[in-house]
């Protein structure tokens, strides 16, 4: 491809910080770089604490275990999402009750969370899609009057805002993603953000294979010991090293994706204004990362033959989930409630255009030029 869909950021820094933490003699997980990173998402988003992890994936299992979700739960989240929004919470014998989607976001209608809930609901879980945040203070509203916890999933999120608050750091807790996909990567990688104090001992725990190792290493016990279950979720510093390389530069980065973000927005608007096409959705309280840049065509079999055109034009563009409802395991483990006005029709029709830091304004321009072949020629 001439253009790809994504390429990994990279700042030129990577390899030098890896290299300081091979020379440290300290590659596996809590070194001097997983601090570094942890310190630079608290003093970024506002949250108490945060703690890196080996993906997006087990930090949301991280989370369900601290809300400690059991066999018989409920957990209210949009279908239209990652699996791995779903799989923590029914790996711990959890239903996800999968509610309708705002068309204009994309996120989770918030109007219709509060006739899911039952006497099992344990916990709502918003998606920022997009970097664009749900509607939070009517979500948090709901959740305070019912006593349920919020678990955002931010997958996307890192650096976007919701009414000037960090989006991740709202909720009770938060999960960001670090794949390679994502705005800043360490190829494989999370972390999980808690804004109350009384989770972090329990999730270092857990965290630490259900060890107080964290704990024997900042010289609070002796010797660390087996005091609950957990797993294996610290990334290896060499990870967290790349990772930094890329924080370091985070405003630089954003500012890249967010000056492609809007010459798409310009000059693709003319397609908008004939009906041709539908651009993506900010409300005014929201600021966003630029975390992609998606477009909406007419229906699922337009969707395909675009895609093919923008193949033959080197050009790699892609759809997105498969809503989870309508999926093997969704149909076996959760449920839908309410009627799927929107979440298999605008899924069908929504396609993602290429968005990465290294991409120049030449390539969108061409981006830009190709799409305008496709529906005007």
């Amino acid at each position: 491809m001439r253009i790809n869909f994504n390429v990994p950021p990279f700042t030129g820094r990577e390899m030098i910080y890896i290299k300081q933490a091979v020379d440290a003699q300290k590659i596996c997980g809590d070194g001097q770089f997983t601090a570094k990173c942890n310190k630079w998402i608290e003093d970024k988003t506002g949250c108490e604490k945060a703690l890196l992890t080996t993906s997006c994936t087990h930090a949301t299992e991280l989370a369900a275990l601290l809300t400690d979700i059991r066999s018989g739960d409920e957990v209210i989240m949009p279908s239209y999402t990652f699996v791995s929004t779903a799989d923590a919470f029914v790996l711990r014998g959890a239903t996800p009750v999968f509610v309708d989607i705002r068309p204009d976001t994309m996120n989770i209608d918030e109007t219709l969370i509060e006739d899911a809930i039952t006497e099992h609901t344990k916990a709502i879980v918003p998606v920022h899609y997009a970097g664009v945040g749900c509607e939070m203070d009517v979500i948090m509203d709901i959740a305070r009057r019912h006593n349920l916890m919020v678990i955002e999933d931010a997958a996307q999120g890192i650096m976007s805002t919701y009414k000037g608050q960090a989006l991740g750091a709202i909720g009770d807790m938060g999960c960001f993603s670090f794949h390679e996909t994502k705005n800043f990567s360490m190829g494989e990688g999370g972390a999980l953000l808690m804004k109350d104090a009384r989770f972090i001992e329990d999730a270092e725990i857990f965290r630490e294979k259900g060890t107080d190792r964290s704990k024997f290493f900042r010289g609070q016990v002796d010797k660390y010991r087996w005091v609950n279950y957990g797993s294996s979720y610290l990334p290896s510093d060499m990870n967290a090293a790349y990772l930094w390389a890329q924080l370091e530069l985070a405003d630089e980065i954003t500012k890249a994706r967010m000056d492609r973000w809007n010459q798409y927005d310009v000059l693709l608007r003319d397609l908008a204004d004939k009906g041709l096409i539908e651009q993506p959705f900010v409300p005014d309280y929201c600021t966003h990362n630029a975390h992609m840049y998606y477009i909406k065509v007419r229906d699922l079999e337009q969707r395909g033959d675009f895609i093919n055109f923008m193949k033959s034009k080197d050009v790699l563009t892609v759809f997105h989930y498969v809503p989870l409802h309508s999926a093997p395991a969704g149909l076996k483990y959760g449920r839908f409630h309410g009627e799927d006005n929107f979440t298999t029709r605008e899924s069908d029709r929504l396609v993602r255009l290429p968005m990465y830091y290294a991409l120049t304004e030449d390539d969108v321009n061409y981006i830009c030029e190709c799409v305008h072949e496709y529906f005007e020629g």
